[in-house]
């Protein structure tokens, strides 16, 4: 196996992790829809809970 080969293998297994991360991510943010109703994003913390 050459230097070429190795190369190769690492940039299809690269590829093959970034497009399994983007498909995961499309389906979590899917499969949650517009049904979330504490109305808030992931980076929004419980001090947003004390303006209610």
């Amino acid at each position: 196996m050459t230097q070429q080969d190795l190369l190769f293998l690492v940039l299809i297994l690269i590829t093959l992790s970034t497009l399994t991360v983007i498909i995961v991510q499309w389906v979590r943010s899917r499969r949650r829809g517009g049904s979330d109703d504490r109305g808030g994003n992931w980076w929004e913390g419980p001090w947003d809970e004390d303006k209610r």
